[in-house]
């Protein structure tokens, strides 16, 4: 919501992660917060929210505020074993998605199709076609 303007900072986004990294939740917990610490390799969770804040106040300092494909088009992102397994809990849900190599990781991502393959687009005309008999006094009327 930064980069749409809605917003200038991600604090005043209730809907988004930002808060809960900086004041965490007791209840409704969304986040891992041990994990998030363990996996920064930082030895406090006062540490992990310092960072998280001078990360945000960086990306909004330099101007910039573009989309970044790998988070926002992305199901997965991280080690190739996480994404691996993310790939694997879908199960069915899975198949045609594929694992991507990105910089220093990997993400799982949708298969990219044209919009109207999903429907099988047609170029006639939709219009109503007369059929010989009426019903019931009205005449049926038959859609393509």
């Amino acid at each position: 919501m930064v980069r749409t303007g809605i917003v200038d900072h991600p604090s005043q986004w209730l809907f988004c992660g930002y808060n809960e990294i900086q004041e965490p939740k007791r209840k409704n917990v969304l986040i891992d917060y041990e994990k998030l610490r363990a996996s920064l390799g930082l030895e406090s969770y006062d540490l992990v929210k310092s960072y998280h804040r001078k990360w945000v106040e960086e990306y909004l300092g330099n101007g910039k505020k573009i989309r970044e494909d790998k988070w926002s088009a992305s199901i997965a992102v991280g080690s190739r074993g996480f994404v691996e397994a993310v790939k694997s809990i879908l199960d069915g849900l899975g198949k045609g998605r594929r694992v991507k190599e990105i910089g220093e990781g990997y993400q799982l991502r949708e298969p990219s199709v044209a919009y109207g393959d999903h429907f099988g687009v047609e170029k006639d005309d939709i219009g109503p076609k007369n059929l010989k008999t009426p019903i019931f006094g009205t005449i049926a009327v038959e859609y393509q």
